[in-house]
């Protein structure tokens, strides 16, 4: 759970409090009466009749099985009034017609495994740059999402390798800093922070957004890459084949890891003169 806090003057903070408490006691009266014997049911059946006057909706009711409080529901109202409402002054409405304001919605970027998605595991989601999130919230999520981004990640470490957008992630981002360090063009070194990440295939020519078709080339050889006949080739282990305009070849291996892990070697204790070798 987070806490949303705004700081207003407070006559503005006491009315949309007040407002926020009137709705919220509007749902609460609504749910009383449904939940009432003998309300009748106005609802119509799908001849569009309406049912007799001695039926209740209790059964179909959406007030059914609802307990909050009036503090839950105030907060529920808050939410979507957030989420779904249109500002009452739209500066960019234009005339009589409504502005852009009211048609933004909010976006949230989560990372959920498809075996928590299918119900086999309850392992947790993520909410890009905040913090884990429930599973039926990622699951809620999911199935009321337009469209979803395939993300392929390390089994180990987690980090992103592939994603079916064109920009890379943010962790495949960093990772591709940490295994580049610097331009991968041979003999510059512009630092890897200031230049762009290059699809070695193009995505247009169906290059795929993975940490083995992307490196860091700086502006200039970003564009020297993609507007002159040089040419490379990317293998495994992130090396670089290019190809210069006159056919030489030139190899672009990823600089060495600055922290090297070994296995460890036991060195076996010297025999004891005083007993015989087995």
């Amino acid at each position: 759970m987070s806490d949303l806090i705004a700081t207003l003057p407070t006559v503005i903070a006491d009315g949309i409090v007040d407002r926020l408490t009137r709705q919220a006691r509007e749902i609460i009266n609504a749910r009383a009466q449904a939940d009432a014997p003998g309300a009748p049911d106005t609802r119509a059946d799908a001849n569009g009749a309406l049912p007799d006057a001695d039926t209740t909706i209790r059964d179909g009711s959406s007030f059914i099985e609802d307990a909050r409080t009036i503090d839950q529901v105030r907060a529920d109202v808050f939410s979507d009034l957030l989420l779904a409402g249109t500002p009452a002054l739209d500066p960019t409405g234009t005339g009589d017609g409504n502005g852009t304001l009211g048609a933004i919605r909010a976006h949230v970027q989560v990372a959920v495994s498809a075996l928590t998605l299918m119900g086999q595991d309850d392992g947790p989601a993520d909410l890009a740059g905040r913090s884990p999130i429930d599973t039926t919230t990622a699951r809620e999520l999911a199935g009321n999402a337009t469209s979803w981004d395939r993300l392929l990640t390390h089994p180990v470490t987690g980090t992103v390798l592939e994603c079916d957008s064109y920009r890379p992630t943010a962790a495949m981002v960093r990772l591709l800093r940490a295994r580049d360090r610097h331009c991968r063009f041979p003999g510059c070194r512009q630092p890897a922070i200031r230049c762009e990440i290059d699809h070695t295939i193009a995505a247009s020519d169906g290059g795929a957004t993975h940490v083995c078709n992307l490196a860091n080339l700086c502006k200039r050889h970003h564009d020297v890459k993609h507007h002159t006949r040089w040419r490379v080739q990317q293998l495994a282990g992130g090396r670089l084949i290019w190809t210069s305009p006159t056919g030489r070849i030139y190899r672009e291996d990823a600089p060495p890891p600055l922290v090297a892990f070994t296995v460890a070697t036991t060195i076996p204790d010297p025999p004891d003169p005083g007993r015989p070798p087995f």
